[in-house]
């Protein structure tokens, strides 16, 4: 069969986005580029490969696990399913706290970051490539999810500092900036059945009410930051008032902002120092 002629197939059970998508990564050219290639001779093995990615994604597995790629804030990024599937919001969360930084903290260029439950590293890598003399670190409870991160950060030449941690208990420096995207999804909350039959429960739930680990960060988090500070949370769209009545819980004489997604949504809490 030619290249053409495997679109065409792949057009009967998919998105025509997502067969060109399949086509190319087991093609190795870009998709864009299979235009140029319409009437080549694909070799039988990679058709019967093709007819497996296809069955795949006709098994509801995320397409984004099937090429074992993404791309985030313009990076593209290794994942599989030990790490969640980094969403449009979470690019949101950097771009507005990359505009925060840029405020807050003018005059100094090597700020100390820490990307808390970092999974595949997406935020924390992002703001290494847009702030590349920053210290960053990123952390995660997950074995599995920091060998993720560590193939990004040398993948795409960023250096990082990686480390295993429940949450703060392996974190001994103060940075200037923290920022998380903690699991918030309520156990008996109900999601999309492709989020719940892929991704790790671990980065998934939050507890019976979603918001078990921003009770847990925000009730130790002031040991380890600067006088100066930001910390920057990703939230469930539904959680601001509980998550703020936390802040005032633990922390003083702070400014809160809430931010919402561009589908007019509270997806986004930064917490500064007055």
């Amino acid at each position: 069969m030619t290249v053409e002629e495997l679109i065409v197939y792949g057009k009967k059970y998919l998105h025509s986005i997502d067969a060109k998508m399949l086509l190319a990564n087991i093609l190795e050219y870009d998709t864009l580029n299979l235009i140029n290639h319409l009437h080549e001779e694909v070799e039988e093995s990679k058709i019967e490969k093709y007819k497996e990615l296809i069955q795949a994604r006709l098994n509801n597995k995320p397409i984004q696990y099937i090429l074992g790629t993404t791309n985030f804030y313009g990076l593209e990024l290794t994942i599989n399913e030990n790490v969640l599937i980094p969403r449009f919001e979470t690019e949101e969360l950097v771009e507005n706290t990359k505009k925060i930084i840029e405020k807050k903290f003018p005059k100094k260029p090597n700020l100390k970051i820490l990307d808390l439950c970092c999974g595949s590293g997406a935020i924390g890598l992002a703001i290494k490539n847009l702030f590349k003399p920053f210290d960053v670190t990123m952390s995660d409870i997950s074995k599995e999810a920091l060998k993720i991160a560590s193939l990004n950060s040398k993948k795409l030449g960023l250096e990082t500092k990686i480390i295993e941690s429940d949450l703060f208990s392996q974190i001994q420096d103060k940075f200037d900036v923290i920022i998380s995207n903690p699991p918030y999804i309520k156990e008996d909350e109900k999601i999309e059945s492709i989020v719940k039959e892929n991704e790790p429960p671990i980065a998934l739930y939050g507890g019976k009410d979603g918001l078990y680990y921003y009770e847990k960060i925000l009730k130790d988090i002031s040991k380890y930051l600067n006088k100066n500070f930001l910390i920057a949370f990703e939230i469930g769209y539904l959680q601001k008032n509980d998550i703020i009545t936390i802040i005032n819980k633990y922390l003083h004489n702070v400014d809160i902002l809430v931010k919402k997604d561009l589908s007019e949504k509270d997806r986004m809490i930064f917490i500064t120092n007055r």
